[in-house]
């Protein structure tokens, strides 16, 4: 962004916030050339500022706000020419467009620097570098994510802590303003993927496939209706079209027409005695289905006595059968006895 560097410093310029996991923030200034053909040929110097600020826990998110509090933007653009005389196989040039004001009358007489970490959040003054806010967000748990986004044209700090809430910060007061339980964090993918957006908006994905938006705004919440998409848009159904003689004649398509109308006594005359007529029965179709399906009972109850007709007589077979066998053996048995004793006597027995 481009801030103070320095304590002494009375202009802006490029600079590189560093954050470290430890809660270190360190500035170092970027030297660039003054013009674009210098660019190409003098490189970029990089030094550091000595400016060292601290906070509790690893650093998350840095902002930069005016002297009215809106939200500065980051100072460039990254574009490529669409007239380069480069041929298209080789990665065309890409140049810095400067947007922001170079001098310190247009940023106004300061500025101020939010900064967040896993556990508390501070804003510093510019380039005084005094700690004019800070909060202790959580003692128990970490912050996930903390993004300054800009919500009912103004800017807050949104922060979502490992525990589950959601929470926002006022600036540059950093006065509390929600503090809701949300969703505790079970799965990394939640803690990886969320993200916060403008006008109170969230998102993270809940599977691979599948991302979820919520919302902490009641002005989102009101409007959420207005915004939904339509699949399709709603007309009316035409009238029909008045079909002629000669359309119907050779059209070649099917219409439907009443069985009376073609061949009643109306149209046709009164038929000939001889002629058979139809005469529908008491129950009509509903009797013929009832006839039918008492007809259809009835063989299949037929049909099941003789299934189980058979089966006993398959028994039946199976027990005779084993009889006639047990007899067999019986007399072979009688047989070899009758021959063992046949020509003994009986006192030899």
């Amino acid at each position: 962004m481009e801030s103070f560097a320095r304590k002494n410093d009375s202009a802006v310029s490029s600079c590189l916030w560093v954050g470290t996991g430890l809660g270190m923030v360190l500035i170092l200034s970027l030297n660039l050339p003054a013009t674009d053909d210098l660019r190409l040929s003098e490189p970029v110097m990089v030094s550091p500022s000595g400016t060292v600020l601290t906070l509790k826990g690893a650093v998350l998110t840095f902002a930069c706000l005016d002297c009215m509090g809106t939200l500065t933007h980051p100072p460039y653009e990254v574009w490529r020419d669409p007239h380069s005389a480069d041929d298209g196989e080789k990665t065309r040039r890409r140049k810095l467009v400067m947007h922001s004001p170079s001098s310190s009358q247009d940023m106004g007489d300061h500025q101020f620097a939010v900064i967040c970490s896993e556990k508390q959040a501070k804003v510093f003054s510019l380039p005084s570098q005094t700690c004019l806010y800070v909060h202790n967000i959580t003692e128990t748990s970490f912050l996930l994510r903390a993004d300054v986004v800009t919500l009912c044209n103004s800017v807050c700090l949104a922060c979502f802590c490992a525990n589950g809430h959601i929470m926002t910060l006022s600036l540059p007061s950093l006065r509390p303003l929600l503090d809701v339980n949300y969703l505790p964090v079970t799965d990394m993918r939640i803690a990886r993927t969320f993200c916060f957006t403008n006008e109170g908006q969230a998102l993270y994905l809940s599977s691979p496939t599948e991302i979820q938006r919520l919302t902490y705004s009641q002005e989102m919440c009101d409007n959420l209706q207005d915004m939904l998409g339509d699949l399709f848009t709603p007309v009316e159904t035409p009238e029909a079209q008045t079909r002629g003689f000669l359309k119907g004649l050779f059209g070649g398509s099917g219409q439907a027409f009443d069985r009376e109308e073609l061949f009643g006594e109306a149209t046709a005359g009164k038929a000939s005695r001889s002629l058979a007529q139809h005469i529908p029965g008491s129950g009509g179709i509903e009797g013929v289905r009832g006839a039918a399906g008492g007809v259809i009972g009835d063989l299949t109850r037929a049909r099941i006595a003789l299934d189980e007709r058979g089966q006993k007589l398959g028994e039946l077979d199976e027990r005779t059968a084993s009889m006639m066998a047990s007899a067999e053996a019986f007399s072979k048995h009688a047989h070899e006895v009758m021959l063992k004793y046949k020509d003994k006597k009986w006192y030899q027995f």
